[in-house]
């Protein structure tokens, strides 16, 4: 039994070692998001929205730009199979590829935008180091 406990205790000492660097990583990554969530919150409330699909690569490259902070865009599902689907307005604003930003002025851009260009469109303001 001791022996066991030993074992035990080793393995999870191991286990430990092994998973701390990634811990450390993911929540780096986690928390790079972070600072942007007042850039997302202005370009919601600037009426910007992104119009997307959850198999899109380039839409996942837009929302690991925006890290944690992407929960504050107003991002619209075009695939009826994929989360929280809105396909007929996709139809209505005559989405055709992914993404989509669209504007507060009825313009759209597509493909993947840089903040910067996100800011340009939309007045809304970078964190200082991004500018």
């Amino acid at each position: 039994m001791e022996t066991l406990q030993k074992k035990s205790g080793t393995r999870g000492a191991v286990a430990l070692a092994c998973l701390m660097p990634l811990m450390l990583i993911l929540g780096g990554c986690a928390d790079a998001g972070a600072k942007y969530v007042g850039f997302a919150q202005c370009l919601t409330e600037r009426g910007v929205k992104m119009y997307g699909a959850f198999w899109c690569s380039h839409c996942a490259n837009q929302k690991k730009l925006f890290g944690s902070s992407f929960s504050e865009i107003n991002y619209i599902e075009c695939d009826p199979r994929g989360p929280k689907p809105n396909p007929g307005l996709c139809l209505e604003k005559k989405i055709e590829s992914f993404p989509t930003w669209e504007f507060q002025d009825g313009s759209q851009l597509k493909g993947e935008l840089t903040f910067k260009q996100l800011a340009e469109k939309s007045t809304c303001k970078l964190p200082a180091e991004d500018k």
